[in-house]
């Protein structure tokens, strides 16, 4: 997939990163992605930056809001759902054993927001397109190609989002005896959930970042040049390249300078015409 003008309800459509320090962000992900900018101020005076794939709107990197800056955390990327109605949505949160976190609330006449945690964690978005229907680009070089939820209540994630959005799932046994869920839309597969790895009895692995919530993935023509890219402007390597079992390709887990953690996906050229 390439330029996508509408995502369907129940299908990751966006991605976008809070951080503590918005310019070195744009720094490093232009040495990664080769991102190019526009900053637009926010309401309170500061500035955001929309990140484009030559003229393609491919996510933002926006400042953190006042309580994630006094707690000092570090920098997240958060996953956005297509929803046709929000509002709507948000009344079924609660049923389907989730909270609603904020919203929905209209943001200009871009779209309307609405975060909600998931059962056994995970803050997750959705957006009601408006002017601004997700990211421009899928599984494009320095586009958003995939996410993933590691949870440790695989079962309870599922069955919240089903209750939402009517996903179908494919489940994979892993080599390790796990299950890997995929969750489908339209026979599509649209995003993974899967058992946050360590969490039983490991007090560290579970206050990691690294292990629980949403992974984000954005493509990459070459995952090894990616890493090294990352690297050289400050990244903290997680996970050196590897073949990912689930996604079929390269992948490498990295943590910006600013502590936001990604992966990033080796993609297959597009078939030249």
């Amino acid at each position: 997939m390439a330029r996508v003008e509408r995502y369907q309800e129940g299908a990751p459509c966006w991605a976008d990163v809070q951080t503590p320090d918005v310019e070195a962000a744009k720094t490093f992900y232009a040495a990664v992605f080769g991102w190019t900018f526009q900053d637009l101020p926010t309401p309170d005076g500061r500035s955001y930056a929309q990140a484009f794939i030559d003229e393609d709107l491919v996510s933002v990197i926006a400042p953190q809001n006042p309580k994630q800056e006094a707690a000092g955390q570090p920098a997240q990327w958060n996953v956005y759902f297509a929803a046709d109605d929000a509002r709507s949505l948000a009344h079924d949160v609660v049923h389907a054993g989730g909270t609603v976190q904020f919203g929905p609330e209209d943001v200009d006449d871009t779209g309307v927001m609405l975060f909600m945690e998931v059962p056994g964690g995970g803050t997750t978005g959705v957006w009601q397109a408006g002017t601004h229907t997700g990211s421009a680009l899928y599984n494009e070089h320095g586009a958003f190609a995939w996410t993933e939820l590691l949870t440790p209540e695989p079962q309870a994630a599922v069955a919240f989002f089903q209750h939402l959005f009517g996903h179908d799932v494919t489940e994979y046994l892993q080599d390790d005896g796990g299950i890997y869920i995929t969750l489908m839309v339209d026979g599509a597969e649209v995003a993974g959930i899967a058992p946050a790895p360590g969490v039983e009895g490991d007090e560290e692995a579970k206050a990691s970042p690294a292990t629980l919530g949403w992974q984000v993935y954005f493509g990459v023509s070459s995952a090894s040049e990616a890493v090294l890219a990352a690297a050289a402007a400050g990244a903290e390597v997680l996970v050196e390249p590897e073949f990912g079992e689930d996604a079929g390709a390269l992948v490498a887990t990295l943590k910006d300078p600013q502590g936001g953690v990604f992966s990033v996906v080796e993609i297959e050229p597009a078939p030249s015409t």
